[in-house]
């Protein structure tokens, strides 16, 4: 156990340099850090709690997203219904449910094609024989097609994921550093975002669907004829973005939607020299907007962001590249916003702001000053009761635990790691370990002495015989901090990382660090008494 060749000596002094130096970056100004090369820029971030921030609790709204999933059902419905030629009337959406009445000899012909429509729901509910949709006969012809409350869930449940991805690419388009995204509960998203203490423009990105249409606008009536009420059924009226707001006859039918952008980018008008977006249509939004204008070249057809009206310019000629841009009187800011939430995409339903809070640096700093102080006097009063308790042998452990602690910090500033009051608890806690391996090291040659053995045999015995126990210890530990990171959030995580990166150097500087060192000391003065 004592034996190291010299290339295995030169790997473990350069493994832990190597890690150690990583940490490096983070005694240095951030400004004087991003003058480095980019691979040299990684280092530690501080957390919500420790420099201060926002906090945002987000709510799906799901009478919306039951309002979705009702005309979902509806519109299939209709399509069903005319790929099987039943003729059908009064399809409409009541209360929790669809209905539709047909005549009585295609009613079995109906239900048996609408019940196609019903999906077993996924994961626990699917084993258990719950499904998407419940199709009954009314009588009289009437078909009622029920959403039950498990598949309103079901459906609330892949908006909040599909919305935790949306928020995510918003925010990081900010360039905020690294913002903590996460479910809360069935509907809710929380949003921490550190170091930015202004969250008005973070609020006005989030609280947007942006749910993007290109749609043509109807010039069969004019917008005081529809606004009395004559508004053709396919037709709706929609009001401008910008003000004053003017009212706007819109066709119902989308030509291209949001889903075919595949980029947005804010830019200036080359003519007018106003800020505008720029967009990139993928190969089927290409083929559908070319299509559309060109059966509608001189027809002026509308760009509809969250039922607003943004522009409604006229198609002067085909646009086959699959490009264009929208103007609409937009500041820089405001193009630039409209870009981010054209390039994240548009919300599966609306997001409620429904708790708010700014952490202030003052009290982020409050927390690192006790942080510091827990860490110091912890790791001073271990260092000395090594030194009092094991003298030179002491002296060995304190300096793989200052090893273990620095590897510690290069590893999580190399992974970017976000550290937090707990992840400092964690490192904390993680000196205490790394100095009990010590201890069993250390009392191990203590037994072996005592049972006879010389002075380089024991410690030999010490280090193989002391093995076991601590990998069983260490093991144990780090399957607790690997439970806790994957069930555990926010906080609960930030600790079980630093504690399980903190397990894995400990093993390392305990049986490789430590070990070489008393093997060096062994080499240079063949001792015949162990010091501890």
């Amino acid at each position: 156990m004592l034996y190291f060749t010299r290339w295995k000596a030169l790997a473990i002094i350069a493994t832990a340099l190597l890690v150690c130096l990583c940490a490096v970056p983070n005694f240095f100004p951030e400004a004087t850090v991003k003058t480095w090369p980019k691979w040299a820029q990684r280092h530690l971030v501080l957390g919500l709690d420790l420099q201060g921030g926002s906090h945002i609790l987000l709510e799906v709204d799901a009478k919306s997203v039951k309002k979705d999933k009702l005309d979902q059902v509806r519109d299939d419905t209709r399509r069903v219904l005319r790929e099987a030629r039943i003729g059908y009337t009064g399809l409409a959406v009541k209360a929790d449910a669809v209905e539709v009445r047909v005549k009585e000899p295609d009613l079995e012909k109906a239900l048996a094609k609408l019940r196609e429509l019903s999906q077993p729901l996924g994961g626990i509910l699917g084993s258990s024989g719950q499904r998407s949709l419940e199709v009954s006969d009314a009588g009289g012809g009437l078909i009622r097609m029920t959403v039950p409350l498990a598949a309103i869930n079901d459906r609330i449940r892949q908006s909040v994921d599909q919305s935790i991805q949306i928020v995510e690419r918003r925010v990081n388009e900010l360039g905020t550093v690294e913002p903590l995204i996460q479910r809360q509960g069935l509907d809710r998203i929380l949003v921490q975002v550190p170091g930015l203490q202004d969250p008005t423009r973070l609020k006005e990105l989030l609280g947007k669907t942006a749910k993007l249409d290109f749609r043509m606008v109807d010039s069969s009536v004019s917008a005081d004829q529809a606004m009395q009420g004559k508004a053709p059924p396919d037709s709706e009226v929609l009001m401008s973005a910008q003000e004053p707001k003017v009212p706007y006859v819109i066709k119902k039918e989308v030509l291209v939607s949001g889903a075919d952008l595949t980029d947005a980018q804010p830019g200036f008008d080359q003519r007018t020299s106003e800020p505008i977006v720029t967009f990139r249509f993928n190969s089927s939004g290409s083929r559908k907007f070319a299509d559309a204008t060109i059966k509608n070249v001189g027809q002026p057809f509308a760009i509809v962001l969250d039922n607003e009206v943004i522009s409604a310019p006229v198609i002067r000629e085909p646009i086959t590249g699959g490009s264009g841009q929208i103007s609409g009187s937009f500041t820089v800011q405001q193009a630039n916003d409209l870009a981010i939430l054209l390039r994240a995409g548009a919300l599966p339903a609306p997001l409620t702001i429904i708790e708010e809070r700014t952490v202030g640096p003052g009290l982020g700093q409050d927390s690192i000053e006790k942080g510091e102080l827990a860490a110091y006097v912890g790791s001073i009063l271990v260092i000395v009761f090594m030194l009092l308790t094991y003298r030179l042998f002491g002296v060995f452990a304190n300096i793989a635990v200052a090893i273990n602690v620095a590897m510690i910090f290069g590893v999580l500033s190399l992974l970017n790691a976000t550290l937090t009051l707990p992840g400092i608890a964690g490192i904390v806690l993680t000196v205490g370990i790394a100095v009990d391996s010590n201890v069993l090291i250390y009392e191990r040659i203590r037994e072996e002495l005592r049972g006879g053995r010389t002075a380089i045999t024991a410690i030999d015995a010490g280090f193989k015989r002391a093995l076991a126990t601590i990998l069983d210890s260490n093991i144990t530990t780090f399957i607790a901090a690997a439970v806790l990171f994957y069930i555990g959030t926010g906080p609960v995580r930030g600790f079980a990382v630093t504690l399980g990166i903190g397990i894995i150097t400990t093993v390392f500087t305990a049986f490789e660090v430590t070990r070489l060192i008393v093997a060096g000391w062994v080499r240079w003065k063949r001792p015949q008494n162990v010091p501890i």
